[in-house]
């Protein structure tokens, strides 16, 4: 294969379709790649060289990258909101396939820069027992202790792409990414996370008259919510500046899961009631400290929950009701 501006790896998913996105924007060079069918993807875009291939094997990673690549952006994982990961830590550990052989396929093949998606789930469980937490800062991740099985495998990705650059001069960067959501990404079906839940059910209750929806805990446990576009912008920056420690990308507009759903309500124009249930929890508050992104890059996540949740419910709200109608809508 020719040399190519950038790869993407789980491109058909969430995030990865809208960097796909930003860097086509940009005039860039793309080869795009999920293992998921090509029509499963939330955005295939057709000016990108669109792959389905297995990146959990060493051979693919090999022929995504022969030629060589300018940026390596690499998302692909098996991932998803609390209620997956908490279930499935094996499959979530077993992303380490996939990262493992992108960086020794980045080494071999001649990359400028890669990039690792990590993520908030990294830090101790310890810093994050009360709703009111302090914001995490990146050095929080050490003595190690992340959320099990998920956490454990971006914590363990994460150095190994720091290793990669210390041993073979491989340029690499990674952030920590905090609870992002937004329009094409999942919100049913079990692996979305709150904001999207939170949108599906609000919109189901619209659309059907129901008055009283679930929400799982107190809703009293806290979490900062990152808008997609915000996402992309630090992803980009990060990979092309001189930063090579991990940097939190996450808005620190902390807010309790009762205060998200009162947000979609008010996106939505109704008023429900909650109905309080057992479910997947995880720490009871998270936070990004963002001192050290604005620090090196002069630059922070700054779309506004109730902004970034209008658009969002927009799209999901179409979505349900397209699914209700008996219509193709985007899972």
């Amino acid at each position: 294969m020719p040399q190519i501006d950038a790869v993407v790896t789980g491109a058909g998913g969430f995030i990865g379709g809208h960097l796909t996105r930003a860097l086509l924007a940009e005039g860039k060079s793309v080869r795009a790649v999920d293992r998921k069918p090509l029509n499963e993807w939330y955005q295939a875009h057709p000016e990108a060289e669109n792959l389905v291939r297995d990146l959990s094997l060493r051979e693919p990673c090999t022929e995504v990258l022969d030629g060589g690549a300018g940026e390596v952006y690499h998302l692909a994982a098996d991932m998803g909101g609390m209620g997956f990961i908490e279930s499935n830590k094996a499959a979530c550990m077993l992303s380490v396939l996939s990262s493992t052989h992108m960086l020794l396929a980045a080494r071999d093949c001649g990359v400028g820069r890669y990039f690792y998606s990590s993520s908030a789930c990294v830090y101790a469980a310890e810093k994050q027992t009360e709703a009111a937490v302090l914001p995490l800062r990146e050095e929080d991740a050490y003595p190690a202790m992340p959320e099990d099985g998920y956490g454990w495998e971006k914590l363990f990705s994460e150095r190994m792409a720091r290793h990669f650059r210390e041993d073979h001069g491989l340029a690499t960067r990674s952030a920590r990414y905090h609870n992002v959501y937004g329009p094409y990404g999942t919100w049913d079906g079990g692996r979305e996370k709150a904001p999207a839940a939170a949108c599906r059910k609000i919109a189901t209750a619209v659309l059907t008259g129901a008055d009283e929806i679930e929400i799982w805990g107190d809703g009293e446990q806290t979490r900062s919510f990152t808008y997609i576009n915000d996402c992309v912008a630090g992803t980009l920056r990060l990979t092309r500046s001189e930063v090579t420690d991990p940097l939190n990308i996450g808005s620190d507009q902390l807010v309790t899961i009762n205060q998200l759903y009162a947000l979609v309500e008010s996106v939505a124009g109704v008023t429900l009631k909650y109905r309080h249930i057992p479910g997947p929890l995880g720490v009871r508050g998270r936070n990004s400290d963002n001192t050290r992104i604005v620090k090196e890059l002069d630059w922070a996540p700054s779309t506004p929950l109730l902004a970034g949740l209008e658009l969002t419910y927009r799209w999901v709200h179409d979505q349900v009701k397209a699914k209700l109608d008996g219509r193709p809508y985007q899972r």
